[in-house]
């Protein structure tokens, strides 16, 4: 088990990784697991493009490092400081990604179409597809997170994350995440 631990304005947010192998060589290979994106750094900024203020298009994300045996790959970004950071009451889903092929090392900006086979979620707006930050006081973070699953997951129509999170119990193989910020400049 990897430990990732960091602080945002004096809250601290443990991120963890499990390896599903035996021995340490399961946790180095976990431990390359990178994701990034050419829009903003980990703990940076969020552009205003990806936002409601924006165009609220989606960023452009990608990853490397998965491990051996990644039969395909789920997303989630949601925001843990709804609706105020000082008094976060809920965590707000922005966008839910299920079955994406273990092949897929990236999405562009502004998806359109998404990777053969990949399943879509509802977000906290009771659709589906992305919706960018948009808080309603405070600078928010936003927690963009890629698991690497050990199967391809049953159609589970439209879940929500709670639902998502439920069937991937007992198959996640690693996790990533990639944080950014954002708070309303109107």
């Amino acid at each position: 088990m990897l430990w990732r631990r960091s602080s945002y304005r004096g809250v601290v947010t443990v991120a963890f990784t499990v390896a599903l192998a035996i021995g340490g060589a399961g946790a180095r290979e976990v431990d390359k697991m990178r994701m990034t994106s050419n829009a903003f750094s980990h703990e940076g900024a969020i552009p205003t493009a990806y936002t409601c203020e924006g165009k609220d298009i989606s960023p452009p994300l990608a990853w490397t490092g998965l491990p051996a045996g990644t039969q395909s790959l789920v997303l989630i970004v949601d925001d843990p400081d709804a609706p105020d950071p000082a008094a976060p009451k809920m965590t707000w889903v922005h966008w839910v990604l299920y079955n994406l092929p273990s092949t897929t090392e990236s999405l562009p900006e502004s998806v359109k179409a998404l990777p053969s086979g990949t399943k879509e979620g509802v977000n906290d707006w009771k659709r589906t597809g992305y919706g960018g930050p948009c808080p309603p006081i405070g600078r928010h973070r936003y927690f963009h997170k890629l698991y690497a699953l050990d199967l391809v997951l049953p159609d589970l129509k439209q879940p929500t994350k709670v639902q998502l999170e439920q069937a991937m119990k007992g198959h996640v193989l690693g996790e990533m995440h990639l944080m950014g910020t954002y708070q309303k400049g109107r």
